[in-house]
């Protein structure tokens, strides 16, 4: 949910009496605030071209995190920054604004609530803003076409998403892009009722600790897996640190389960259908809200009667795809620019909708193949020609697309909340601070996990042909524990030769993807349920969706754990009825134990592309 799209805040700026080749790369900068309905004002940031003859659409930005930048009102400058490079040299009249209750605007603020003046007459929310603030604009800026569109990265995303729900007339056409979708079941605050504990405090806090600014949590050292697992039970966040100060926190704590509170924030309870052009962007590798896009673009797709509802997905981690480059993350490199890939379609797309250039023959799904490092489209998404085929766990640690035969066959390893497995190398920096490498670590190379007693894997043999995945993989996991509740992590490795050609990749292990489940909500989300020692459940796992090509030579792999922290809570393993209410005593070793039998199967669900 991190602030990307005005990340225009740390760019440089070059003012006009520098030389310049293209007129629309000179913008003066104007600042209002704009009334809502209700009478709050907004503080907005307008730039415009300087000296453009031609009427310019609009496009919007809004954000939680600060929209003005450094240039005086009625200065001009030139508008080199990563951000709108490609956009601004074909004329735009670009738009960024405060919400209500953040930094120089108006009101009050709290993340992420739902939209409601669709189902209650007279009530204000994100939406009623956008609309508000694109009636002012279309009537105030000079020159300006009648058109407006709407984009934005992670929060910003959300509220681009959220905007196009009622929109006002004059919104033609909007890009979601990482925004969050169910805050209970996969994006930012829990995955599947796991709640992401250092992401969940830091942001939380540094959004609403202090209305003006964003806010970094006063940790007393650098790296904090320790802080962590020392913090204890969640119960010490209040009473020691936010004193019942943040709102979110608060709600956390409240509504541990996927209640009415959680559902009504959803936005598949307020968005039901493109009722504009929407373009959804998301990367492999987000690591912050990696489900969003997906999930709305599946929602709305069911819906989308006039093919005005698209899907970019590329190899990227949140917001990645803004920057100036994209030619790789961490060590996995994607042999091109991808980020100069997209930004050049997001122009042709808003150029489209918003001027009337060219033919508006966009695909429904521009996906880049990871492994291959290719741009595939696809008339559907996912695409129907491919085979479900799964891959078993099996004995030795092997790993088959044969399914087990025997009555027989598990292994078991002691999960210990206080001695938990780190879901990245240490130090686990401050998820923003300084040094921090939040932003890669869904690459990371599983080895520094690979050989710990409480991760088991399961190795298939080496590929004897390339093996290409589209779609969405689901993984089956067959367990049993010796407590009442227990987490599980599973990840779909693609483990590299033991002699790469590039020799520093030789046996890395790529995690392609990965995720959380809450044991207790394995049956509902609304109902949790402890297991019953030495029972064997079924824990379904959607592991989202992905597009990559296992390479000759190399091995797939299935690994699993029961902690993944600090990024995930310590599960007490004791079942209690609200964990961040447990008590210290509540945390407990448990032995868990994964089967993979002719009757328990443990195994993933590859959607296999057709030779």
């Amino acid at each position: 949910m991190k602030k990307y799209l005005i990340l225009v805040l740390l760019v440089c700026f070059w003012f006009s009496d520098y030389a310049q080749t293209d007129t629309f790369s000179i913008y003066k900068k104007t600042s209002v605030m704009i009334p809502m309905r209700d009478g709050t004002k907004l503080f907005t940031v307008i730039l415009s071209p300087v000296n453009h003859s031609q009427p310019l659409p609009i496009l919007i930005q809004r954000t939680p995190y600060g929209a003005d930048i450094p240039v005086k009102d009625g200065n001009s400058f030139n508008i080199k920054y990563s951000r709108f490079t490609v956009l601004g040299k074909g004329g735009y009249i670009f738009v960024l604004q405060d919400i209500r209750g953040k930094y120089k605007s108006e009101g009050v603020m709290q993340i992420h609530q739902p939209i409601i003046h669709v189902k209650e007459k007279g009530k204000i929310d994100e939406s009623t803003d956008t609309y508000d603030t694109v009636d002012w604009l279309v009537k105030n800026i000079a020159n300006n076409n009648g058109k407006a569109g709407i984009y934005g990265i992670s929060y910003p995303g959300w509220l681009a998403l959220v905007a196009a729900v009622d929109p006002h007339p004059a919104l033609k056409a909007s890009s979601e892009q990482a925004c969050m979708g169910d805050l209970f079941l996969g994006d930012d605050f829990h995955h599947n009722g796991a709640f992401r504990l250092s992401y969940g405090m830091e942001y939380s806090y540094e959004v609403e600790n202090d209305k003006t600014t964003d806010s970094d949590f006063p940790f007393p050292q650098y790296d904090l897996f320790d802080w962590y697992v020392k913090l204890g039970s969640l119960n010490n966040v209040n009473e020691k640190y936010l004193h019942n100060k943040i709102p979110t926190w608060n709600n956390f704590v409240q509504h541990p389960n996927y209640d009415s509170f959680w559902q009504k924030n959803s936005t598949l309870n307020y968005v039901t259908h493109p009722e504009i052009p929407m373009l959804h962007v998301g990367g492999y590798f987000d690591q912050e809200d990696l489900n969003g896009p997906q999930l709305m673009y599946a929602a709305m797709e069911k819906k989308d009667t006039f093919n005005r509802n698209f899907i970019v997905l590329g190899p990227w981690n949140h917001g990645q795809w803004a920057r100036p480059n994209a030619d790789s993350l961490g060590k996995i490199s994607f042999e091109s620019n991808t980020a100069a890939w997209f930004q050049d379609l997001q122009k042709s797309w808003f150029d489209y909708w918003l001027k009337g250039f060219g033919d508006g023959k966009f695909s429904e799904a521009n996906c880049f193949q990871t492994g291959t490092n290719i741009w595939k489209k696809y008339n559907t998404w996912p695409p129907k020609e491919v085979t479900t085929e799964n891959l078993y766990a099996a004995k030795n640690n092997s790993a088959s697309f044969i399914k087990p035969n025997t009555d027989k066959g598990s292994v078991s390893y002691i999960s210990d909340p206080n001695n938990p497995v780190p879901y990245r190398t240490l130090p686990i920096e401050a998820t923003y601070g300084t040094g921090s490498r939040w932003r890669q670590w869904h690459v990371e190379d599983q080895r520094f996990v690979y050989s710990r007693p409480d991760v088991i894997s399961f190795t298939a043999d080496s590929l004897k042909e390339d093996i290409t995945v589209t779609g969405k993989i689901t993984a089956h996991v067959f367990a049993s524990t010796t407590g009442t509740d227990a987490d599980f992590i599973v990840k779909l490795i693609d483990e590299y030769p033991a002699f790469d050609k590039s020799l520093s990749m030789s046996n890395y292990q790529l995690p392609v993807a990965m995720e959380v489940f809450r044991g207790r909500f394995r049956k509902s989300f609304t109902r949790p349920e402890p297991f019953v020692p030495g029972k064997v459940e079924e824990i379904v796992i959607d592991l989202h969706q992905i597009n990559h090509t296992f390479k000759k030579g190399h091995r797939l792999m299935i690994q699993i754990q029961s902690t993944w922290f600090p990024v995930i809570d310590r599960n007490p393993q004791k079942f209690v009825s609200n964990i961040f209410e447990a008590k210290e005593s509540d945390f407990i070793k448990a032995v868990h134990t994964i089967y993979f039998t002719q009757k328990y199967p443990t195994h993933i669900e590859l959607p296999v592309m057709k030779q």
